[in-house]
């Protein structure tokens, strides 16, 4: 953890004068403003004991008002290549294609492998000193890497696992077959650690949809696995890519609610009827998308995805690496960014975007009642200087401390 932030809480204890929303104020019919109260806040074991009316002469911490929220979880971030740490180096003009990168890549990961384990653990820094306590992280498995983009990964989350958690997806950046790499994707499948088989663009890099589909779907089934593939294509291929692996999780329910398609840049180049189609589609199967916004001027239908029931996830994807010169870190920016992309202003919408970065847990549901925190909730949450969520997410409110596990870490004044 960056050095302005102190550990000041451990095990069981009490937090005083926290701030939490307990509802809408409205003006006919209309949200127009949010409520909160102070209280004090038990944990123990890692959990949320109780929440109780505040007491300012209690002996807790001194939450000192700050406004308590989920913490954040980025469900899309490549922590095992980021060039964080590193000299300052913007992206080069001379790599347009994923097949230009994969080259690049199979020149520079030897090196890059040699300092990969601090890089690592300067990246999950940055994250937790933006609140996120949780990511779901992509992890190389190519033949330039084999298993060692994920030897140094293990190592950099070990180190952190007090403040923070991860799980992992194998992830063919190379290509199943455009380099040798199903082997060790099968090695890299049948490791407890590993949760999510990975998969990229099947038609442009292996040049089968079916035969690529087909193997990532079966090593997930063969191992007990999720599935999340990246698919950058657009056009009929990725269209016909995300219908072939309906189709199979359709086959295969154990799959639902496990499989998941990140970028899926396609269904941002449909019409609106051929959207609606495609996202009943997606919500009938129970698969997710995971989404990093904005992306070079493809607006994704989030919010008829949402509309529909998909589960979408957001993540910061690529932070300041050779793929892209952007990335903050920041999941509070994240749901800022989907505000303003997507016209998200009022009062009750800003409190909603929040998902976004909580990941789908709101203090307040839509009537406004409260409804996070409960006992015996996970003790993960984030403090933020902000009088309500709304505000949080319009003005990306500076970060103050933050909880994973019940361990409290609080930035020095």
């Amino acid at each position: 953890m960056k050095s302005e932030y102190q550990s000041i809480g451990t095990g069981s204890y009490t937090l005083k004068n926290v701030r939490l929303e307990t509802g809408f104020e409205y003006d006919d019919k209309e949200v127009v403003r949010t409520k909160t109260a102070l209280f004090c806040i038990e944990i123990e074991a890692g959990r949320i004991k109780a929440v109780r009316p505040n007491d300012v002469h209690s002996k807790g911490i001194d939450a000192k008002e700050f406004l308590m929220l989920p913490a954040f979880k980025d469900m899309h971030v490549h922590l095992d290549k980021t060039l964080y740490g590193l000299p300052w180096q913007a992206l080069s003009p001379k790599r347009k294609t994923v097949k230009d990168m994969i080259t690049y890549e199979q020149e520079i990961i030897p090196e890059l492998l040699k300092t990969s384990v601090e890089r690592a653990e300067q990246l999950i820094s940055l994250l937790q000193g933006y609140g996120t306590s949780f990511a779901r992280t992509h992890f190389n498995i190519d033949p330039t890497s084999g298993l060692k983009s994920l030897e140094n990964l293990e190592k950099a989350l070990e180190h952190k696992k007090d403040f923070f958690k991860a799980e992992l997806v194998a992830f063919p950046q190379h290509g199943l077959y455009y380099t040798d790499s199903a082997p060790l994707m099968k090695e890299a499948a049948a490791l407890k650690t590993v949760d999510f088989i990975g998969g990229l663009d099947p038609y442009s890099i292996d040049g089968s949809i079916e035969k690529v589909i087909d193997f990532t779907v079966q090593l997930a089934l063969d191992n007990q696995k999720g599935i999340d593939i990246h698919l950058h294509e657009v056009g009929e291929s990725g269209i016909k890519t995300i219908n072939y692996l309906i189709d199979k999780v359709i086959e295969n329910p154990q799959l639902k609610r496990k499989t998941f398609v990140s970028h899926a840049f396609a269904l941002g180049h449909l019409s609106l009827k051929e959207t609606e189609h495609i996202a009943e589609r997606l919500a009938m199967a129970e698969v997710g998308i995971a989404s990093s916004v904005p992306f070079r001027g493809t607006i994704m239908p989030i919010p008829t995805l949402k509309e529909y029931g998909v589960n979408v996830l957001i993540g910061n994807d690529n932070v300041q690496d050779y793929w892209s010169t952007f990335g903050s870190g920041n999941m509070l920016q994240k749901a800022n960014l989907i505000a303003e992309l997507y016209g998200y202003e009022t009062e009750l919408e800003l409190s909603r975007t929040l998902e976004f970065a909580t990941q789908n847990i709101l203090p307040l549901d839509e009537k406004g009642t409260q409804q996070w925190p409960k006992g015996d909730d996970e003790a993960d949450v984030v403090f933020v200087d902000a009088s309500c969520s709304a505000e949080a997410v319009a003005r990306i409110s500076e970060v103050k401390g933050f909880m994973a596990q019940g361990n409290l870490l609080w930035k020095e004044d």
